[in-house]
C-alpha cells in the first residue's frame, strides 16, 4: 500500500472548528474496573449539518440515544469513568469503523483503505451516515470527502484514542477492564428494525414491542459470560424483560474492545426508551427516568464484586 494513503498519514485538509469531540466524567478515585461509554447521545448539531440536510432538526434526532449520558452520569460517584459524545450519531457514528463509508455519498474518491462493503454501509449507516432511518436520506446532494473527512480525523479518532486510554489505565489498575457501552432503542420493534436499515414485514412481528433491555455481547465473544449473566440477572430481578443479541449484538465498540483473552471485556446495553422518556415529544418522563436511574445505580453496585481477571501461573524461577 502506498504509504501516502495510509490512515495514519491521510490527514484532514480542512481546519476543524467546533466543541471538543467528547467529555470525560472522571471519579475522584476510580474504584471499579468498569468504563462506561455513551457514543450516541451527543446533542451538538453543527449549523453546517442543518444546511446540508434535507431533514429538519427533529427528524435528524431520530437516531440519537436520548438522555443516555444523563441516565448513567451517576457512575462517576460510584467510582467509574464515563465517556460521552458531543456530536450526534447522525453527524459521525462513533460505533463504526473510522473509514466505514459509502462511496455513493461523495463526489470525490475515498481512500483505498475505506471499507465500502459492509452491511451497515449498504443500509446507509456508515461512520458518516447516509440515512437517519429507513428511506430517510440526510443530505440534499453528494458531499466532498476532502471536506467531511475532518469528522473522522477530529472527532472519531480522538474519541477512540481516549476510550482506549481509559481502558488501558483501568486494566493497569485492576488487572482487567470491562467496557459498558450504553445505548437506547425505540419501543417499537418495527421502528427499531427500520433504524438498522431493514424492512420489517408482518411475518417478522410487525409492530411488536422491543424488550426492556437488550444485551449485546457479540454472541458471547466480547466478554466473559459472567458479566453478561450478572447484568441480565440483575435487570430481571428488578422486573425488566431482557433479551440477548437480538436485535442488537453489539457494534464496533463492542467488537473492537472486547478481548476476553486479554482481560478486556465489552458489553452493549440497549435500553427501551419507553421506560424513561416521551418518544413523541422527546422529553424525559417522570417518574420513569428517576426510577431507571436508580436501578442503573444499583446495577453498578452489583457489578462491584465481579472479578474477571484471568489468573496466570507465575513464571518459573
Amino acid at each position: 500500500m502506498d504509504r501516502r494513503y495510509t490512515p495514519r498519514n491521510f490527514k484532514a485538509r480542512t481546519t476543524f472548528f467546533g466543541p471538543a469531540p467528547y467529555d470525560v466524567a472522571l471519579p475522584v478515585t476510580q474504584t471499579r474496573a468498569l468504563v462506561f461509554n455513551s457514543p450516541h447521545s451527543g446533542r451538538y448539531y453543527p449549523e453546517r449539518l442543518l444546511r446540508l440536510s434535507r431533514l429538519d432538526a427533529v427528524d435528524l434526532r431520530r437516531s440519537e440515544d436520548f438522555f443516555v449520558d444523563m441516565l448513567f452520569e451517576q457512575v462517576t460517584e460510584a467510582g467509574a469513568p464515563l465517556l460521552k459524545a458531543t456530536y450526534p450519531r447522525v453527524y459521525i457514528d462513533l460505533n463504526r469503523e473510522p473509514y466505514e463509508l459509502d462511496q455513493d455519498m461523495f463526489h470525490d474518491p475515498l481512500p483505498p483503505y475505506a471499507n465500502c462493503d459492509s452491511d451497515r454501509v449498504y443500509s446507509g449507516f456508515g461512520v458518516i451516515p447516509r440515512v437517519v432511518a429507513f428511506d430517510m436520506d440526510i443530505y440534499k446532494t453528494q458531499l466532498r470527502f476532502s471536506k467531511e473527512q475532518s469528522r473522522i480525523e477530529n472527532i472519531h479518532k480522538p474519541y477512540h484514542h481516549t476510550l482506549r486510554d481509559l481502558l488501558a489505565k483501568t486494566k493497569s489498575m485492576f488487572g482487567w477492564a470491562a467496557l459498558i457501552d450504553c445505548h437506547s432503542m425505540p419501543s417499537s420493534r418495527q421502528v427499531s428494525m427500520l433504524s438498522l436499515g431493514r424492512f420489517v414485514g408482518r411475518d417478522e412481528g410487525d409492530g411488536k414491542s422491543n424488550p426492556d433491555i437488550v444485551l449485546g455481547d457479540r454472541y458471547g465473544g466480547s466478554c466473559d459470560p459472567a458479566l453478561s449473566d450478572l447484568i441480565e440477572a440483575t435487570f430481571r430481578k428488578m422486573g425488566y424483560s431482557v433479551a440477548r443479541n437480538n436485535p442488537y449484538a453489539g457494534g464496533y465498540c463492542t467488537k473492537q474492545y472486547g478481548k476476553p483473552s486479554k482481560d478486556l471485556h465489552a458489553i452493549q446495553i440497549e435500553i427501551n426508551r419507553a421506560l424513561y422518556m416521551d418518544e413523541v415529544n422527546l422529553e424525559p418522563k417522570v417518574p420513569g427516568f428517576e426510577r431507571l436511574t436508580s436501578h442503573l445505580g444499583d446495577l453498578v453496585e452489583e457489578l462491584s464484586g465481579l472479578n474477571l481477571g484471568i489468573e496466570r501461573p507465575l513464571a518459573a524461577e
